[in-house]
């Protein structure tokens, strides 16, 4: 069976998108999977065995390009897909697959899909709470799996691949103290600082980090370098030479064999949190109004801090430097604490095992 998958545009969506190409080969060992996805999401993909190859999509998020998706579609036919998944929600998502010609084209119900869709589920918020159940749920015939109560246990969960090898030679490559283990901060988050914990906890807590032997590298985005800058910007020097400012300074695929190198991660509700998570990471993931009910971290690794409940509309500037007050009632403290916990009980349980 050769099966196209029209995947997600953004990191934790993509990484939880992994469990349906998990879910698909354990019913069908022998399928080949390709998945069609923004170019940056290759370094992800090449990193689930899963994946057969990653196609590019080369049309821009948000863009309709009518003429270039049937381009697309023609060109796909001659790879003679069985069937295709469609993870968007959106109409322009499901163009390609019916462009292309395959037959079995399945996904939930979105904006105008009857017809681009022939294998489609109405989709019930309440009856499938977690994305990643609404993923799974595709790989299954919808007259037996019509609540997330019906999917097969254990739920398949992201796993990235990284070699000794790899982590070796990229830490060596950016200078991390091999003397040291490493903690990491994901100290950026989309929608700017209102889902992010505030530079200065993240500050604060490097310096107690630090203090116990330990060194930090801070990853993200170029457009998380600045907030990397300040968080340093207030540790003394001789802290300073312990913490490393990676946002920008590494491609995807770097960040994430160094996320592998980490002893653990401190992450904002980010894409990288997902990251870390499929490479079975311990993490401490700090929420504000964003909430984890629908996409939380898949690990059995992290300890999940939020101080308010239920959904918050994100808005910019209601608190101090635009941080949302949930957040900034997060002390270091706690989450210093909350990391020691976890880490002695992950130590314990290796331990025993």
């Amino acid at each position: 069976m050769k099966i196209l998958v029209i995947a997600p545009s953004w990191v934790g969506d993509m990484m939880m998108s992994q469990s349906l190409y998990q879910t698909l080969k354990a019913q069908w060992p022998q399928a080949t999977i390709d998945v069609m996805a923004p170019a940056w999401c290759r370094p992800l993909l090449a990193r689930m065995p899963e994946v057969n190859q990653a196609i590019a999509m080369p049309i821009g998020h948000g863009s309709l390009a009518l003429g270039d998706r049937y381009k697309l579609g023609k060109a796909l036919r001659h790879n003679h897909y069985d069937r295709a998944y469609v993870l968007p929600n959106s109409f322009k998502s499901a163009l390609i697959p019916w462009f292309a010609g395959i037959k079995l084209r399945t996904g939930w119900l979105g904006e105008m899909r009857y017809g681009l869709l022939n294998d489609h589920r109405r989709l019930d918020n309440a009856a499938f709470p977690l994305m990643v159940e609404r993923y799974i749920a595709l790989a299954y015939e919808k007259s037996n799996v019509s609540r997330a109560t019906d999917l097969p246990k254990p739920l398949a969960r992201p796993a990235l691949t990284v070699s000794q090898r790899e982590i070796l030679e990229t830490a060596a490559l950016f200078s991390l103290h091999a003397d040291r283990p490493l903690i990491g901060f994901c100290p950026g988050a989309e929608f700017g600082p209102a889902k992010r914990w505030p530079d200065y906890h993240y500050a604060a807590l490097a310096k107690l980090l630090i203090a116990k032997g330990y060194q930090v590298a801070l990853f993200g985005s170029a457009k998380d370098n600045e907030a990397g800058a300040e968080i340093i910007a207030r540790l003394s020097d001789d802290e300073a030479t312990h913490c490393i400012n990676l946002a920008g300074k590494t491609e995807l695929d770097q960040a994430v064999v160094l996320l592998a190198h980490c002893h653990a991660v401190v992450t904002n509700d980010s894409g990288l949190m997902h990251v870390a998570a499929a490479l079975n990471r311990p993490l401490v993931a700090l929420y504000g109004p964003s909430s984890p009910d629908f996409t939380p971290p898949l690990t059995d690794k992290a300890r999940i801090i939020r101080l308010i409940t239920g959904y918050h509309k994100i808005r910019k500037g209601e608190s101090d430097q635009g941080y949302h007050q949930s957040l900034i009632n997060i002390t270091p403290q706690q989450v210093a604490s909350e990391l020691n916990d976890l880490l002695a009980n992950v130590q314990e349980h290796e331990c025993a095992s």
